[in-house]
């Protein structure tokens, strides 16, 4: 005799071959493998290097544009730091602090130095003149005088270390100083060419590109003392 029974209740009185159990355990299954795993704790940082111990200050004399100043500077404080943060001479630039664009550049007993290369305490006993000591009574100098003249200058960032290497580029021709233009001043003249002042300058960069000026302004003045 043919069975007229509902399967869905067959289904129900076997749980184990339950269609409902199988779904349901399906999706359990398809939970746990969904799960995300746990993060890993985070990396914690490295603790910090130990800084190296500042050195005691110390007395340090320096004649700048012709006054003594009496200051008390770690050894490692540089000529640069010393003039703009202990001094208060800002006119003297901080471009790379590197030695490689010449901003800094100030004059040592009328030789042009970078003076963030230097430390303040090598310099007792020297004359250290700097953009702000090239004036006399109130008046410019002629450098300064050209470069305004000229327009040598745009943003005037570099124009001090400009000025100042300018300055020391005069005396240093005329006291015999060779160059990559110029190489042996004993049997040739230096003259004032487009070429020598680039590679006398050539320590001094300036990034609005204002050479061409620069260039004129230094030529005048060297031709204006012959």
């Amino acid at each position: 005799m043919p069975d007229h029974s509902d399967p869905q209740d067959a289904d129900e009185a076997n749980p184990r071959l339950s269609r409902r159990n199988f779904l349901q355990g399906a999706l359990a299954a398809m939970s746990a493998t969904q799960t995300p795993a746990p993060a890993a704790p985070a990396p914690q940082p490295a603790p910090p290097a130990p800084s190296a111990p500042a050195a005691p200050a110390r007395p340090v004399t320096l004649n700048i544009n012709g006054k003594e100043y009496s200051l008390s500077l770690e050894p490692r404080v540089t000529l640069l730091d010393a003039l703009r943060e202990h001094i208060g001479m800002t006119g003297t630039k901080k471009g790379c602090d590197r030695g490689q664009c010449g901003a800094c550049t100030v004059l040592v007993d009328g030789r042009r130095i970078n003076s963030c290369l230097t430390l303040a305490v090598m310099h007792e006993g020297e004359r250290i003149t700097t953009i702000e000591g090239l004036a006399q009574g109130g008046a410019l100098s002629p450098m300064q005088m050209a470069f305004i003249e000229h327009d040598a200058f745009q943003c005037g960032y570099c124009t001090p270390g400009q000025i100042c290497s300018a300055t020391a580029l005069l005396e240093e021709a005329r006291a015999g100083t060779a160059s990559a233009v110029t190489p042996d001043v004993r049997k040739e003249t230096v003259f004032f060419t487009d070429d020598e002042i680039r590679e006398r300058m050539s320590g001094n960069i300036c990034r609005c590109g204002a050479y061409p000026n620069i260039v004129a302004a230094i030529r005048s003045v060297a031709l204006r003392k012959g």
